[in-house]
């Protein structure tokens, strides 16, 4: 496993433009407002990052077939004190909220209510999203106070673990072979290996 500390710049609160003019940062409560009166679609898939609205790559195969052995792995070995959420909508403030593959959460805290306080653990299944999972969207997790984060990467299933939290980004940071297991630090009970999976490398 190597080791090194990663280091993430302060997240801008407002975009700028190329011809130098500031953007109007969007609300949660406006993109909501949105939603339910149909000028966005409910199925419409993005993020939205200091008012920021980052569109989601679209999911091939190999990433949902991925995340579907890990959601029937989880939900069949996770504990019973923790949630282990796929794909649910993660608000951070009220103009910040992510999409991650899977958060886990005590099960005490109604998913509703999860903000990213209550976060122990959050996993990125990634293929072509992967660069993105790796920088900025893990650069958020960081701001927000995630103290750990898989990136998972669909074809090669090597996992990328960051861990051990600082002011300056997530100071531990290993690879996971696919052939070896990882366990969370948190979130307790929460383990796996692609080996017992069935999973290969592409």
């Amino acid at each position: 496993m190597n080791e090194h500390v990663a280091e993430f710049p302060p997240m801008p609160e407002t975009t700028q433009a190329a011809e130098g003019l500031r953007r109007r940062p969007w609300t949660v409560a406006e993109i909501e407002a949105m939603v339910r009166a149909g000028i966005i679609a409910e199925d419409e898939r993005f993020e939205l990052i200091g008012g920021e609205v980052v569109p989601m790559l679209p999911k091939g195969g190999r990433h949902e077939m991925v995340k579907m052995e890990l959601n029937w792995h989880f939900q069949r070995t996770g504990p019973s004190h923790l949630w282990i959420a796929q794909e649910t909508t993660l608000r951070l403030d009220d103009k910040s909220f992510l999409e991650p593959d899977f958060c886990v959460f005590p099960r005490s805290i109604f998913p509703g209510d999860m903000r990213g306080h209550d976060v122990l653990l959050a996993i990125e299944v990634a293929d072509i999203s992967l660069s993105y999972d790796r920088g900025r969207k893990l650069g958020v997790y960081a701001a927000y106070g995630i103290p750990e984060v898989w990136v998972i990467e669909a074809a090669s299933l090597v996992t990328h673990v960051h861990r051990s939290l600082g002011a300056e980004g997530y100071r531990t940071v290993f690879d996971v072979a696919p052939d070896a297991s990882v366990a969370a630090a948190r979130a307790e009970g929460i383990s796996f290996g692609f080996a017992q999976l069935g999973l290969s490398p592409l």
